[in-house]
């Protein structure tokens, strides 16, 4: 059994023991404690960094299955119409190549109309001087002009057999290119139409899976303006948002964070609504923001105020509409809430970038990958 000088002891030592941890605040295992400390005066069962066990869904809402939808959506609309664009160009082509048929046809027929009209005035110029092929005349002594005759008349048929000959073929060339044109033009008219209506039924699609994404949005907290329903928060908006330069996206094209004030581009403010449901449901609050998207102006007065640890103006994700600071623990570098959203933040898309870790050192700040949030 310990002295009463002994406990008085172990007493002090603890005193300043906790007098050490609370002053100790950045570092990690002092933020652990205080984290546990906070979660047991809560009631909540405080878990390691990265424990999701509770968890049985990564994102109850369905905000990254709707936005990967919605944007697979919008990318099978853009597939159908270069096939359909495709078989336009396909099928202009087989029009000149009937177009050049057609017009050596019409040559041809040309051509034989020629050969036939000399034709045609022999034939009837015989047939007006019956007394050239009358056997009269072969016996009255005029063998010689007879069988002149006679074999013009022969010369004459066989002429005139090749030139019908020659005409059926034309004529039969004719029929098989009208019939080739038809085809032609009666599948083209199939596929279009085929084509249109499985874009149409896309765009019904992808309209709807929006509809969707909004709600499941207003459901997470995120407060939506007309604008931001209508293209801020759209995904199947993403290509258009990045044709604009560094800090001039326009507020068309942004959409709001759950909380007040913030702003990120459609695809990341989806994902960090889904991140933060679950940082939610982890540590019972909303994730802390003092920043998100930066406007050009913003980014340049950010500069100015912190030379050396702000990005160049027209060089930062924040004008991306990419990137948050955090704060609410997430700060505090290797703290609970820091861990907790290394370990898990991939999953949605966000990550610690590595010069964060160091040059300059920013534990606060997070940003959206979109090649992984496209795969997720």
């Amino acid at each position: 059994m310990a002295s009463p000088r002994s406990a008085g002891l172990i007493a002090v030592v603890m005193a300043m023991t906790s007098l050490v941890v609370g002053a100790s605040s950045g570092q990690g295992e002092a933020q652990a404690a205080a984290g546990a400390e906070r979660g047991s005066a809560a009631g909540r069962q405080v878990r390691e960094p990265g424990d999701d066990s509770k968890d049985s869904k990564t994102d109850p809402i369905g905000l990254n299955d709707l936005r990967r939808e919605a944007q697979k959506a919008t990318a099978d609309i853009e597939a159908a119409t270069k096939a359909l664009v495709g078989r336009q160009k396909a099928l202009d082509e087989s029009q000149k190549q009937l177009a050049t048929k057609l017009g050596a046809l019409q040559v041809a027929n040309q051509e034989l109309a020629k050969v036939r009209q000399p034709l045609s005035e022999l034939v009837q110029s015989l047939y007006q001087v019956p007394a050239a092929t009358d056997l009269a005349t072969f016996f009255s002594g005029k063998e010689q002009s007879s069988l002149r005759a006679m074999s013009d008349a022969t010369h004459l048929a066989e002429k005139r057999q090749l030139v019908f000959a020659d005409s059926g073929k034309v004529y039969e060339e004719r029929e098989r290119l009208a019939a080739e044109a038809q085809e032609l033009r009666a599948a083209n008219l199939l596929q279009e139409a085929q084509l249109n209506a499985e874009i149409d039924t896309l765009r019904k699609r992808s309209r709807k899976l929006v509809k969707n994404l909004t709600a499941a949005l207003q459901k997470a907290g995120v407060r939506l303006n007309k604008q931001s329903r209508t293209t801020g928060c759209d995904p199947t908006q993403i290509a258009t948002a990045e044709k604009f330069p560094n800090g001039l996206l326009p507020k068309a094209f942004l959409c709001p964070l759950p909380g007040k004030g913030h702003q990120l581009r459609a695809d990341a403010a989806i994902s960090f609504a889904a991140l933060n449901e679950a940082y939610r449901r982890r540590f019972g609050k909303p994730m802390c923001i003092t920043s998100s998207y930066r406007s050009l102006g913003a980014q340049q007065a950010v500069y100015y105020q912190r030379p050396g640890l702000a990005a160049i103006p027209g060089k930062s994700n924040h004008g991306l509409g990419l990137a948050v600071d955090l704060c609410g623990g997430v700060e505090v570098f290797r703290s609970v809430q820091f861990n907790w959203l290394e370990a898990n933040s991939k999953k949605y898309g966000f990550i610690h970038p590595d010069w964060a870790y160091s040059s300059p050192f920013e534990p606060w700040h997070w940003e959206y990958d979109p090649k992984l949030g496209s795969a997720l």
